[in-house]
């Protein structure tokens, strides 16, 4: 019965990657978020434009954390998108 130990396996090993995947969504938002603040505060000390940069830049990070989001959510369970 080698077959049913590595289906077994291979079950087992598709749970812990959905599960990574899962938790990583909730580490995603803030890291994106303060990525974007970051950058965007040191462009604003750089140019003298605060707070626009801080804002714009806070933006783009939130946007780059829900197109992640709409990645691994549209992703098919065999892990390939579409």
């Amino acid at each position: 019965m080698p077959d049913d130990n590595d289906s077994d396996r291979g079950k087992k090993l598709r749970q812990n990657e959905t599960l990574l995947e899962a938790s990583s969504i909730g580490l995603m938002f803030p890291i994106a978020m303060a990525l974007g603040y970051g950058w965007g505060w040191g462009m604003d000390k750089l140019f003298h434009t605060s707070p626009w940069l801080t804002w714009i830049f806070t933006g783009l990070g939130v946007i780059a954390a829900f197109v992640n989001l709409f990645r691994i959510g549209l992703r098919n369970d065999d892990g390939s998108s579409g």
